[in-house]
């Protein structure tokens, strides 16, 4: 079993236990910090016990190791292939910084409404007003805008996500991504961690970025959002 199997799950029981809702087999993050949920096994009752969890006609965002397949009580709202990707080669990728890339600033409260303007505009994955406190959270500034972010999402025992890597549709071309993402990667492995992501299958280009990075595929699964049927 690798350590980043059934990854939303053991982030909730183990280093992100403080963000968790509970019930049954069920666990989810609290909804104002983001929108993803887990079950121990995908099971009639691990099902049952995230039901319990969601409100009428609520949704959740769930990883699956196969297609979501229609089940009663619940209706299919969105989803697509998933990989997921790791860096463990231990090194941090080799560039130099120049003296003209962009100031990196961490971004906290004061900044969460705009960086959920930022994700819902390029829409990385989901983001909530309180998604910048489950990590360290970097921004690149234009004129007083944010255009560009990248953080750390999902943490479980010796591993931490590299998610929410976005810019600005009208400041693209300019390596942002990059920059943003080798600080956050820097900072991972500073405390000993390994870094990983997850990214869409058909998302071609980030994929390409992250290779250069050092990531590999370490498995293909599926991302699904479940709405609650009606009772």
């Amino acid at each position: 079993m690798h350590p980043l199997d059934n990854v939303i799950w053991k982030a909730l029981t183990t280093r992100q236990v403080e963000f968790a809702e509970s019930s049954g087999e069920a666990r989810r993050f609290m909804p104002e910090v983001t929108a993803l949920g887990a079950f121990r096994e995908p099971t009639p009752k691990g099902y049952e016990s995230l039901a319990g969890l969601l409100g009428e006609r609520g949704t959740v965002g769930v990883f699956l190791d196969e297609p979501y397949q229609p089940r009663a009580g619940w209706e299919y709202v969105a989803g697509a292939p998933l990989l997921r990707m790791v860096c463990e080669n231990g090194a941090a990728p080799a560039t130099s910084r120049l003296d003209s890339e962009p100031e990196l600033i961490e971004l906290g409260d004061a900044d969460s409404p705009e960086m959920i303007e930022l994700t819902a505009l390029t829409k990385p994955g989901p983001f909530s007003k309180r998604t910048h406190q489950l990590g360290t959270y970097l921004g690149i500034r234009q004129q007083g805008k944010l255009i560009a972010m990248a953080g750390e999402r999902m943490k479980v025992p010796g591993w931490t996500e590299v998610s929410a890597v976005c810019t600005h549709p009208e400041h693209t071309g300019h390596g942002y991504a990059r920059i943003l993402m080798v600080e956050v990667m820097r900072r991972i492995r500073g405390r000993g961690e390994t870094p990983f992501l997850h990214v869409r299958e058909d998302n071609v280009r980030a994929i390409e970025l992250y290779h250069r990075l050092g990531f590999s595929q370490q498995m293909r699964g599926y991302f699904a959002v479940l709405r609650k049927g009606l009772a």
